[in-house]
């Protein structure tokens, strides 16, 4: 089997709600996606989708994906895509680094070996776990009058996992996870999601004047090097999450005792073939994770909940559903909300099939 065509679609996804993260310092209305459909000489097409969360969150950008791809799909054409790691070590060596880039091609090509051997993803990720992966609802930064109603939006979803974009300010942030931990019942959980925000004396006096309320505090600072201080002096769990960027960081987080869980963003950390790794090493070390795309449609959600379906729920916590946000749908079938839970497609390959009047005439072709 030979890939003969790699053709690429740009779709605008607009998100229900305007959404701030980061204290509010970052704001967002819609994403750029980038979907890719790779043919073969066997008839098999496989589709992927890379959406980094604007070009403001983390050093990638939409376009970028584009550019890399157009780097990186002549040196795919005629190769087999049923050989992911091969497929990989080429991108690697063809564009060094990018990792986000890399990831819509990486899908693709998980999605033919998926149906050429007639089992969903999951399957090849370590077998199905017959259990719902747990959604998590994503709250963005407000007052805390206005999280609560992102809460209840969630709660009416069936959400139970609610993840709160916070850092603004000390005295406000205090007052949020006060006011949300005092509002979700005893079944409900939250974490407070910083995404950067603080410095290192701002995290650790919200978190120690909230030290006895039960939560997740993610990414309070704005490098590792200030998280892994914060976390020497705090009790609370850490999620590490966005300088989670490679297996290499994941390594030395665990040396360090740097975190209690990551977020793994399939997207960011380049694909399902290097999520996968990552998700290996989290589960022999005992870091529990939330997987996840970084943003997208329902294609990106699809494949990292097939990875999160194979994943042992003692080590699993979460994960987002960014299709949930969104005004677009760009395919039938894949993961859903289900009342706050979700399954991976038992179908072969992915198990979504895209609409082509949503994704349009494709912007670029490869062969």
């Amino acid at each position: 089997m030979k890939i003969t065509r790699i053709s690429v679609y740009k779709v605008n996804l607009p998100l229900q709600h305007p959404y701030r993260l980061s204290g509010g310092r970052l704001y967002f209305d819609k994403l750029d996606s980038t979907i890719v459909a790779i043919d073969t000489d066997e008839g098999i097409r496989g589709w992927g989708e890379g959406c980094p969360w604007g070009s403001t969150y983390l050093p990638a950008f939409p376009r970028g994906v584009r550019a890399g791809i157009e780097e990186l799909a002549p040196q795919l054409v005629g190769l087999d895509p049923r050989r992911t790691d091969f497929i990989y070590r080429t991108m690697d060596l063809a564009l060094p680094g990018h990792p986000y880039i890399k990831s819509a091609l990486d899908m693709a090509c998980w999605d033919i070996l998926g149906k050429v051997s007639g089992l969903p993803l999951c399957e090849l990720f370590g077998g199905r776990i017959d259990e719902p992966v747990t959604g998590q609802n994503s709250v963005p930064t407000g007052t805390p009058e206005e999280m609560i109603k992102s809460i209840q939006w969630g709660q009416e979803r069936g959400y139970v996992v609610h993840t709160c974009k916070i850092g603004a300010d000390v005295a406000l942030d205090i007052e949020r996870i006060k006011t949300v931990s005092a509002y979700l019942p005893g079944n409900e959980t939250a974490t407070f999601d910083v995404n950067r925000a603080w410095l290192m004396d701002e995290a650790l006096r919200v978190m120690n004047a909230v030290k006895d309320h039960v939560c997740y505090f993610e990414e309070p600072c704005e490098t590792y090097e200030e998280t892994r201080q914060v976390r020497r002096l705090t009790s609370h769990p850490i999620i590490l999450d966005e300088c989670i960027q490679k297996y290499g960081d994941i390594v030395r987080a665990n040396a360090d005792n740097a975190c209690e869980a990551i977020g793994l963003k399939v997207g960011r950390v380049g694909g399902l073939t290097k999520a996968k790794r990552i998700r290996d090493f989290c589960m022999e070390r005992g870091i529990r994770m939330n997987i996840e795309e970084t943003g997208g449609s329902i294609i990106a959600d699809t494949g990292a909940i097939h990875l999160a379906q194979a994943t042992p729920r003692i080590f699993l916590r979460a994960s987002w559903l960014c299709h949930d946000m969104l005004t677009v749908d760009t395919a039938t079938g894949g993961a859903r909300n289900q009342g706050g839970k979700t399954f991976a497609p038992d179908v072969p390959g992915l198990g979504v099939e895209p609409k082509m009047d949503v994704l349009g005439e494709a912007i670029a072709i490869y062969q």
